[in-house]
This record gives C-alpha cells, sequence and structure tokens, in this order.
C-alpha cells in the first residue's frame, strides 16, 4: 500500500490536522475515540492503511460451541491509529487534543513531540533555537512511522506560515526530510497570513518576515503546496455559509472537508486517476517550481439549507470553476490556468456526463487556459458518497494558476517596506540569522513570481520562434564572415595558413 505520514506543526497546523483526523474517521466508519471499525461495508476500510496503521490487538480465543462439535476461534481486534506526528513548541494545543475524549487516544503518545517556550512569532526561533532543540525528536519519530509502510508514498505537512513554529520548524523540517527522503513526495497545506490578502491586517507585524523564509524552503523542497488564505476563509464563512463570526473551528472545518475531498482519491479504492501524490503531482505540475496549487470546494452551502440543496454534474462543475469557491484570493482573468484536476464524490456522479461537463466548461473557459498545454484538465470520480446525509455529491479543485503570483507580490511588497527601514531585523539576526538570509529569501520569492508572470505571458511556440530566430542570427553572421574572409583574401590581404586575418606574415631571414 502506498502510504503517507501526515506532520502537524504549530498551533494551527494541529488545529486543522484535528479537524482532518475527525473527518476521514468518520468517512471510512472508523470510531477516534478507540481507533476500532465499526462500520460495515469492507470498502470503506480496504485502503485506510494509506492514512492509518493498522495494528492487531488479537490476543487471547474462544470455544465456539455449535450442536455437538466445538470449535476453537481465535480472536481478532485491529486497531486503526494515524500515521500522524503532532509537533508543536509550546504545549497548549497538544495538551488539548491529548485530553480530549473524543480523539485524544486516537494517536500514538510517542507521536506528541512538544517544547515549553514557544517561537514567540520569530522564524529564526522556530528554525536555528527553540525548533533545533527538538528537531531530532521529531526526525525519530517519523523514521519509526517510515519503517512501520510498506511503501512510503511521502509526506503530508499542515502548517501556518505567519508565525514562528509552522513558519520556522515547518521549514526545518521539510529541509531535513527532502535531503533524508530525496525521492518521497512532499505535501503541504500551508495557510497564508491575513497580511497576504490586500484589504486585510493581522495581529502579527512580522508576518511578511516569516511568511518569505518559509516559502524559501517550500520552493526549494516542497513538491506541491497548496496554500491556503484566512480572508478566503472568513469570506467563505461570512458569505456563503453565513457565519457571521467564524471561530477557528469553523475555518478549520472548511479546510478539514476540502483536504477530506482531495484525499478521497488515494483513500478509497476504484479510482483510476490521481490514485496517489505522484500521480497528482505529476498532472499537475509543468515546472517544479511553480507547484502552488490554488483549491476550490463546492459545494459551499450553509448547514441549515443543506437539505435544500439539489445538484447535479453541471452545477457542481461550475461551482468548481467558480472563484467564490476557491480557498485562495485572485480573479482567475487576471491570470492563466497552467493545468487542474478535478474530483468528484458521489454514488450518482456519472463519469460520461462528468467528461461531458468538463469538456464544455474548458471550451467556455478556453481564454482562462494557457494554449500550450492541450490536455491540460484531469478527473476522478470517487463513488463513496461524502459524509454529508443531505448532499448527494460533492467536489473539490486543483488549479495551477499564475494568478497565485498575485498573492506573493503583496506578500513581498510588504517584505520590503519592513526590510528597507531593517525593522525588527534584530529579533532574528539574535537568533542566528545572517542578513544575507534576508537578500536571499526576498530574491527567491522574486524569481518565483517573474516565471510565474513569464509562463502566463508565453504563447505557443514561442520557444521554437526564438530558437530559429538564434539560428537565423548564427547562420548569417557565418556568412558574413565567411564572405569577408574571402574578399580579403582575394585582395591579397591574408595569406593561406596565416593565424591573423589582415596581419602579414614576417619574412624568414
Amino acid at each position: 500500500m502506498r502510504e503517507i505520514v501526515t506532520l502537524q506543526v504549530g498551533q494551527c497546523g494541529n488545529q486543522i490536522g484535528y479537524k482532518f483526523w475527525e473527518s476521514i474517521a468518520k468517512e471510512h466508519d472508523i470510531n477516534p475515540a478507540n481507533g476500532q471499525w465499526e462500520g460495515t461495508n469492507e470498502k470503506l476500510i480496504e485502503k485506510a492503511s494509506v492514512y492509518f496503521q493498522d495494528i492487531d490487538l488479537s490476543g487471547g480465543s474462544f470455544t465456539s460451541k455449535i450442536g455437538a462439535q466445538s470449535t476453537i476461534v481465535q480472536e481478532k481486534s485491529i486497531r486503526y491509529v494515524p500515521r500522524a506526528v503532532l509537533i508543536d513548541l509550546e504545549p497548549g494545543v497538544l495538551d488539548a487534543i491529548r485530553s480530549s475524549p473524543s480523539i485524544g487516544s486516537f494517536f500514538k503518545p510517542d507521536n506528541f513531540v512538544q517544547a515549553q517556550n514557544g517561537a514567540g512569532n520569530n522564524w529564526s526561533k522556530g528554525y536555528y533555537t527553540e525548533g533545533a532543540e527538538i528537531v531530532e525528536q521529531v526526525l525519530d519519530q517519523v523514521r519509526r512511522e517510515v519503517e512501520g509502510t510498506d511503501c512510503l508514498q511521502g509526506f503530508q505537512m499542515m502548517h501556518s506560515l505567519g508565525g514562528g513554529t509552522g513558519s520556522g520548524l515547518g521549514s526545518s523540517l521539510i529541509d531535513k526530510l527532502s535531503q533524508e527522503y530525496p525521492e518521497k513526495i512532499m505535501m503541504n497545506l500551508s495557510v497564508l497570513p491575513g497580511s497576504a490578502s490586500s484589504d486585510a491586517t493581522s495581529d502579527v507585524v512580522v508576518e511578511p518576515y516569516n511568511t518569505v523564509f518559509s516559502l524559501k524552503s517550500l520552493v526549494e523542497s516542497s513538491h506541491m503546496t497548496l496554500p491556503i488564505e484566512n480572508q478566503s476563509l472568513y469570506r467563505i464563512c461570512t458569505q456563503t455559509l453565513g457565519v457571521q463570526s467564524p471561530t477557528f473551528a469553523d475555518v478549520n472545518y472548511l479546510i478539514s472537508q476540502s483536504m477530506s475531498n482531495i484525499t478521497a482519491s488515494l483513500r478509497f479504492p476504484g479510482v483510476a486517476n490521481n490514485s496517489d501524490l505522484r500521480k497528482l503531482s505529476t498532472n499537475l505540475i509543468p515546472f517544479p517550481r511553480l507547484h502552488f496549487i490554488t483549491q476550490g470546494q463546492a459545494p459551499l452551502v450553509a448547514r441549515a439549507s443543506s437539505a435544500y440543496v439539489t445538484l447535479d454534474e453541471r452545477e457542481l462543475t461550475q461551482q468548481l470553476f467558480d472563484p467564490r469557491s476557491f480557498l485562495c484570493e485572485g480573479n482567475p482573468a487576471n491570470g492563466r490556468f497552467l493545468t487542474g484536476s478535478l474530483l468528484y464524490r458521489g454514488q450518482s456522479v456519472s463519469i460520461g456526463e462528468v467528461e461531458h461537463q468538463i469538456n464544455a466548461m474548458s471550451s467556455k473557459k478556453k481564454a482562462h487556459f494557457v494554449d500550450w498545454i492541450p490536455d491540460r484538465l484531469m478527473t476522478s470520480v470517487c463513488s463513496v458518497s461524502p459524509p454529508h446525509a443531505n448532499i448527494p455529491m460533492c467536489g473539490s479543485s486543483l488549479f495551477n494558476s499564475t494568478t497565485i503570483s498575485q498573492t506573493f507580490q503583496r506578500i513581498l511588497e510588504k517584505y520590503q517596506k519592513m526590510y528597507r527601514k531593517k525593522a525588527f531585523l534584530y529579533q532574528y539576526t539574535q537568533e542566528g540569522m545572517s542578513e544575507d538570509e534576508f537578500h536571499e529569501a526576498q530574491a527567491s520569492l522574486e524569481d518565483l513570481i517573474s516565471q510565474y508572470q513569464q509562463y502566463q505571458e508565453m504563447q505557443t511556440g514561442e520557444d521554437e520562434e526564438e530558437e530559429d530566430e538564434d539560428m537565423n542570427v548564427g547562420a548569417g553572421a557565418a556568412k558574413q564572415s565567411l564572405s569577408s574572409s574571402l574578399r580579403s583574401f582575394a585582395s591579397g590581404s591574408t595569406r593561406p595558413g596565416s593565424s591573423m586575418a589582415g596581419t602579414p606574415l614576417k619574412k624568414g631571414h
């Protein structure tokens, strides 16, 4: 089985992870209070080992007597345990998860790795000082999880980029895991801070610093990153779901539902396309650095209205292309889609109708796609219905869009405003950072934005035209040089065998 090991880093990462495991345990009919499977449909548990380790708790036997015949029956009990390591530099959130009666005993006790002092919203503390004290302990637990797999396909990390632990310690783990397991896929669910949006503010002033430093590690070491903007989550909650004062639980539930749909093709049998992380990344990422994927979720309806929702493949497809369903800000009209993958769930979903609607939408949105990738949309259909009883089908979209460069540009501008004045610089340098790292992180993000803009503007045949032009220029220069040499030779200014044209040879003595 192609297993995935999950890392939850920092307060945000662990709160998202809490909801994620709660959601997928429900989908697989696993009781998180004791790890026991309580379902009847074997299909739901067939590929559960992708995310869960099944531990055999068999320890006894009993005698079954039918008529005059007695049979000794071996008791068999399987406990399902998440392949997850929970990490934080302060104890609050992990203690709350550990003491939760509904899910606390779901995780291995040794997989809770924590410190006491916190990172103080400082990337360098998470990377160099406080985080460095526990990073080897974390890696030891990750190695134990890897040893318990048959065929590891990769890692999934949940973290935020605005604080100190998720950004700093998260970056350190990304770098070290990519060195230790270079052939394995690293997928990151990365929450961008509120300051990434144009009209939002945040309580953490140094968020732009932390985010830019983290993006450098993500660009270099992650294979696929799913960025999520806080502003988008709150917009969806208030304007679409009717939650006027969203809590962390509301927005984390929204993220967990999106992750549940995205990973359905990995967790359930019968899905041909995108059945593991490598296939998913291969379909979505044409260039290794451009691996920041915008995700969308549909349907998005208020809980009170869910009983009145009627959906078909056409309506669901339209919603998946609607920017109001995206978990990242940005207007697709201001950019281009490079690739996309749409994942549908539901017993009533027709594969033929999905293909028809995708073709129709692809034609309708043709101007929003680059024209030099012909087969740019992939689809997956999972017949296992979503856990929401009132919704017959749902879906998620994954788009590799150049629009994400707009978000990165906003982050970069806020970073530059502070760095020009060297504001808060001492807080990072006193923890072990050098000022060169500020320059390198800025240059890395500037290059990323430039690459997105380059491929957004590229047209079909552009590379071939440039290559032909270079060849024509080279051929013309060579022809001109040859003609000049022949003229010089005819006039006697150059002799055969001379080492420099136009320079007469000295006569011998």
